[in-house]
């Protein structure tokens, strides 16, 4: 875990050795969109998602079919870099609309060129990978208005049963949104807050609602069920330790489980700076603390970020 922690804060890795370009994954969504790719290494059960940099000082050595080698700080890490189905290992992993008219500081979306993928596309590209993969996730952007984007999803969803996967689905929540993805049979969603407080919500995601997010995380629960729903919780924003603290506590009373996820420094918030190992660990002993008071468990989780863990420490999946 403290290793993890370790190369979370640094976010980085740099990758020689043998070719490996069937092992990078590219995002079109989120602070990493645009960038130049990241792998997902792998020892012992355990995962981490790190973004490709030759300064990075972290390294990573590809010695073929996978096999690798993480070196940093004097460890001397014997694992494997991942195959990544779509965007991520073991997951159908897609940006329905790689495009948003709401500018987040955070992310670089709003400026990067605005595409959705047709239905017959995503069909296609889930139908590449369905027999090697152990879900459908899906989230978006907001190309034209918030209602129409949810429409087209659910159509998405509709089309996407055939394969008789379990669908996850992280969208920009609209009145009822919970309620129509649970009649389609969708397993999992996930609705951010984002923020660890209002008033940064306000100043970072401009044009949208926080509490139309709460409100849809609160119908949820009832709906998916016990460890099926959750939010992005961004650290390293300006909110203090004490905030954080209070919104993990927040989303558990509720049911919801929270996904930690350190910042990647993009777009307007270039200026900042991932947080430091010391910070990710102490915020991970309070949200396994507040995990286990609820009685909600990550391990549980069969789709999206909390399936994949990359990004994140995880309760119960980073434990040592």
């Amino acid at each position: 875990m403290e290793l993890k922690a370790d190369l979370l804060s640094i976010g980085t890795a740099s990758l020689g050795g043998e070719p490996a370009g069937d092992y990078v994954a590219l995002s079109t969504a989120g602070p990493g969109a645009g960038g130049p790719g990241s792998v997902f290494f792998a020892e012992g059960g355990k995962r981490v998602r790190l973004t490709l940099d030759s300064a990075s000082p972290v390294r990573i050595i590809h010695r073929g079919g996978g096999d690798a080698v993480l070196e940093y700080g004097g460890h001397h890490v014997e694992g494997k870099i991942e195959p990544v189905a779509l965007h991520c290992p073991r997951q159908a992993y897609l940006t329905v609309s790689s495009g948003c008219m709401f500018s987040c500081r955070y992310c670089r979306v709003p400026a990067e060129p605005q595409r959705r993928k047709t239905i017959r596309e995503i069909v296609e590209m889930v139908g590449r990978v369905a027999d090697r993969v152990d879900a459908i996730s899906l989230t978006s952007g907001v190309m034209g208005s918030v209602e129409e984007e949810e429409r087209y999803v659910l159509e998405v969803v509709r089309s996407l049963r055939q394969f008789s996967l379990p669908i996850g689905v992280s969208i920009y929540p609209t009145p009822g949104t919970p309620e129509r993805l649970f009649s389609l049979g969708v397993a999992e969603v996930k609705f951010n807050v984002e923020t660890a407080t209002d008033r940064l919500f306000a100043r970072m995601c401009p044009g949208l609602s926080r509490d139309a997010i709460w409100d849809a995380l609160s119908r949820s629960v009832p709906l998916f069920g016990k460890n099926h729903v959750f939010s992005n919780l961004i650290i390293g924003l300006g909110e203090t330790d004490g905030e954080v603290a209070a919104c993990i506590r927040e989303l558990t009373g509720r049911g919801v489980i929270p996904i930690i996820r350190p910042l990647t420094p993009a777009a307007g918030c270039s200026n900042l700076s991932r947080p430091p190992r010391e910070r990710l660990l102490a915020i991970y002993r309070v949200h396994a603390d507040a995990l286990r008071d609820a009685g909600l468990d990550p391990r549980n989780a069969i789709s999206m970020c909390a399936a994949c863990t990359g990004c994140d420490l995880v309760p119960g999946r980073d434990d040592t």
